[in-house]
């Protein structure tokens, strides 16, 4: 027997579209009808994802067609889903710590850049500007900061907070700072597997009393490793800046740095790039600029991922000098260095508050499978 797809169509009229008001026709569920003879093949496309709707409509088709149109029809029902994407609620899923109110993680795919040096000035830049600043050195297996800082002899003391022993941070040119180094000899290397470090780690962020702090840095260590991991199933994150230098090698662990943070699983904004030792100019030539590692390479690969550029820092030796002798350089007034890292600070802070005027509160990530841990596929 012949069969008519306008007769096929009335007979589908009489099937309600699960969780709608209409029928399958009236609401656009059924998108085509091809007839062959004998043969039906009908697409339909719903919202409602259930097994038990999917296998409902399915057998009411089937039922209809045999019964208002031709029993002996054979019916092929192509059935697809198209339920609306469940709004993302931002629910914080690690701990927050009370009364910080940001959280930078500064990172960078490879070793050797400044990042450290950068995070150090970055922070007694913002105390100078009267924020109050934290600074966690998680670098587990090489932290710098208590040297950085000319903190290295001291250790946290430890305060009694709500009936709870906490460790006080300690404290210098304003910015209250924890590092391992403060538990270990200077002679002493930190040799433990990856679920020690997350622990000593989040031991440092939880048991701690940081007070009330306008922003709290993470200097986090090199490439993308566990302690990445760890800081952002930890805390929410309010956003990362990657350091690097202009030569290629740097840029290309750069690249997987920003894309670290841009993953799916982990999801926190970056607020920017920032080139490190930009240029060499020599103290008796301050008007020169020597591009030892390459020009605007960082400036270049922000453009590339369409991701803010931060700013340059130089390759002067007084910031080497400034580090080792634990008084960061971003602390001598009136100077072209001083100068780089305001610069810096400044683009920083309006980024992030543009970041929190944008986008909703970042979460602290919950990684459940391999997935965290899988490369990433730039389109």
């Amino acid at each position: 027997m012949k069969l008519n797809k306008a007769d096929i169509l009335k007979a589908l009229e009489n099937i309600s579209a699960p969780g709608e008001g209409q029928n399958l026709v009236e609401s656009g569920a059924v998108t085509n009808v091809q007839v062959f003879g004998d043969e039906v093949e009908v697409d339909v496309t719903i919202k409602n994802p259930s097994l038990q709707a999917k296998k409902k409509t399915e057998v009411e088709i089937l039922k209809i067609i045999h019964k208002e149109v031709y029993e002996k029809a054979k019916i092929k029902v192509n059935l697809k889903v198209d339920a609306p994407a469940k709004p993302k609620v931002n629910q914080i899923k690690g701990n927050p710590i009370p009364g910080i109110q940001n959280i930078i993680a500064v990172a960078s795919g490879k070793g050797g850049v400044g990042k450290s040096t950068v995070t150090a000035n970055l922070a007694v830049t913002l105390a100078k500007m009267g924020f109050k600043v934290g600074l966690l050195d998680t670098d587990i297996y090489g932290p710098s900061m208590p040297i950085m800082f000319d903190v290295a002899m001291e250790k946290p003391l430890s305060v009694n907070v709500n009936g709870k022993s906490k460790m006080k941070p300690v404290e210098n040119y304003g910015v209250k700072l924890l590092s391992i180094g403060f538990f270990t000899q200077p002679n002493q290397a930190v040799i433990w597997r990856g679920p020690m470090a997350s622990k000593a780690l989040n031991q440092m962020i939880f048991d701690a009393h940081w007070g009330e702090l306008d922003f709290l840095l993470l200097d986090l260590p090199p490439g993308t490793g566990d302690i990445h991991l760890s800081i952002m199933q930890s805390l929410p994150v309010t956003g990362a800046v990657v350091v690097s230098t202009p030569q290629e090698i740097a840029l290309a662990d750069a690249r997987k740095g920003v894309a670290m943070f841009q993953q799916e699983a982990i999801s926190v904004p970056v607020l920017g790039i920032v080139e490190n030792m930009a240029y060499f100019t020599p103290a008796e030539l301050p008007n020169n600029k020597y591009h030892i590692f390459g020009k605007d390479g960082a400036k270049n690969l922000a453009e590339d991922l369409d991701t803010p550029f931060l700013g340059e820092i130089p390759l002067v030796q007084s910031i080497r000098e400034a580090g080792d002798v634990g008084r960061p350089a971003a602390m001598q007034t009136a100077t072209p260095i001083e100068a780089a890292f305001e610069e810096l600070t400044k683009n920083v802070v309006q980024e992030l508050v543009k970041r929190n005027t944008d986008l909703p509160p970042t979460e602290a990530i919950k990684i459940t499978t391999m997935a965290g841990c899988a490369a990433v596929k730039k389109k």
